[in-house]
């Protein structure tokens, strides 16, 4: 298995960066859902050694922090791709055929249930159980863009038409 090991100035830098977004906030325990949603901007999902050093910075159990990190759909304990496709899977977006879309991206991606994330950290594929637009189904959002009516050949053409943005 290969490990990643970061240089110690790599790492503290990381850490200078953690120790900004929790001096922001004051380091105050009642901020905590602020702070690692901030945290979760920097590092794209909220690393076990960030959320203990947060833990720790906030006089609270870490059980504490590790219990909102985990409580919330919204925080990921492990790492994103850049590009985030959330597919929609609720009932309009299911009835108008969201399934073969989740297919046709894992097939072209190489991706699985239990593997979501391509290995070049590019994208991470997620099915959500709605995104509150059911007029538009079915549904696609690539980090925060939203694609309505969306089939599986289009899904696939706008991965392409990122994945070609990035080779420039």
């Amino acid at each position: 298995m290969e490990t990643n090991q970061a240089t110690p100035l790599a790492q503290a830098n990381a850490f200078e960066e953690l120790r900004g977004i929790l001096d922001h906030y004051g380091r105050h325990p009642a901020r905590l859902v602020p702070i690692l949603q901030a945290l979760q901007e920097q590092y794209r999902y909220l690393p076990e050694e960030v959320l203990s050093y947060v833990a720790t910075s906030l006089r609270i159990p870490a059980a504490s922090v590790f219990g909102v990190a985990t409580f919330y759909a919204h925080f990921a304990l492990a790492p994103k791709g850049k590009y985030v496709l959330r597919l929609c899977d609720g009932t309009a977006c299911h009835v108008k055929h969201s399934l073969p879309i989740l297919e046709a991206l894992r097939a072209h991606l190489g991706l699985s249930e239990a593997k979501n994330t391509t290995p070049d950290m590019l994208f991470t594929l997620e099915t959500v159980a709605c995104l509150g637009a059911c007029g538009l189904a079915p549904v696609l959002v690539i980090n925060e863009d939203i694609h309505g009516q969306i089939t599986p050949e289009r899904a696939v053409a706008l991965v392409e038409a990122i994945r070609a943005k990035e080779l420039q």
